[in-house]
């Protein structure tokens, strides 16, 4: 696997190491990161998404939200959104109509870019629920989808000052089968993205933050397993940042479980990607309590946690476009 900012000078800009990426104008960067990035905002993107209701493949709400995200990257200045749409069939037998959503910001330039991923379908079934006779049911998908969109919206907004950015909003993440060894059962939007590739060689970002369940109640994250393995330099550069922004209290600076998300199949692609994910509870041990029940709604949704995760990001966005320069 190349490094994350190994391939820079492959694509015309400059190299750097995750110490010298944080070194970069340190406290300013930080600053306007923490000040920029507006909780309040984020809290809002996902009581939006909420509001159109579940947003399974296929339903009414997933159609109009699916709208409202274009309508929205478009409306920050993105050059070009890009929807990829296709028809996937899922393990259960069911034929999916997916689309991904693709965001460009700043394409004139040939800095070398940077990819902020989340899902924004939500689970079909509420297979954790307590409630047995409910299992059947959708889940209204605050943290589990909608707060990694709506910490991605918010960084989009922001767009001009961390220019060189794509936004990839992928599709049909929660379909999988949890009672299965098959972990090719999730993630169907963004396998079939990696094989779909908008990009020439050149113009592929360099390295990916996937946001996935950034908005729990009091919300900790540790580098998860897949991140260190497979994209170890943005991993650093991003609990380097939260360190240098007195984060290490959200951002434990230790390893986290394993998680099978939309990073193991974008660096399978191409593009070392690390997870930010609450997948160590302090409560449960695993995921957030809420997860893949009808609880995960937005009673659920913390602006500190939408805060922390979204300044973080944010940071090293803003970083990664002053070391490139």
């Amino acid at each position: 696997m190349i490094s994350a900012f190994g391939i820079a000078s492959a694509c015309g800009g400059k190299t750097a190491t995750a110490a010298e990426a944080a070194d970069v104008a340190a406290d300013s960067i930080a600053a306007i990161a923490a000040s920029a990035f507006d909780a309040d905002s984020a809290y809002s993107y996902v009581e939006r998404q909420l509001s159109f209701g579940n947003r399974v493949p296929g339903t009414d709400g997933h159609r109009a939200c699916r709208q409202w995200l274009v309508d929205c990257l478009k409306s920050y200045g993105a050059d070009t959104v890009i929807q990829q749409h296709a028809s996937i069939t899922a393990a259960n037998g069911d034929r999916l109509p997916v689309c991904n959503i693709l965001a460009r910001f700043n394409t004139v330039s040939p800095t070398p870019r940077l990819l902020i991923a989340a899902h924004y379908d939500t689970r079909p079934w509420a297979d954790n629920d307590p409630d047995e006779s409910r299992r059947h049911d959708p889940i209204p998908g605050a943290n589990d989808g909608g707060s990694g969109v709506a910490v991605a919206l918010e960084i989009a907004r922001h767009a001009d000052k961390a220019a060189a950015i794509d936004i990839l909003l992928v599709d049909a993440e929660d379909y999988g089968i949890s009672d299965t060894d098959n972990d090719d059962t999730w993630c169907l939007g963004t396998q079939y993205w990696i094989e779909h590739q908008p990009y020439a060689i050149a113009d592929k970002p360099i390295y990916g933050i996937l946001l996935d369940m950034v908005g729990g109640t009091d919300a900790v994250f540790r580098r998860e397993y897949f991140s260190n393995q497979n994209a170890r330099n943005i991993t650093d550069i991003v609990w380097r940042e939260a360190a240098i922004q007195g984060l290490t209290g959200r951002f434990i600076p230790e390893s986290g479980g394993a998680v099978t998300d939309d990073h193991i199949y974008l660096s399978r692609g191409g593009i070392p990607t690390t997870d930010i994910i609450e997948c160590t509870n302090a409560a449960t041990g695993s995921f957030n309590p809420r997860w893949h029940t009808h609880a995960d709604n937005i009673e659920g949704i913390d602006r500190a946690t939408l805060k922390a995760v979204g300044q973080v990001v944010l940071g090293v966005a803003l970083r990664h476009h002053a070391i490139t320069q």
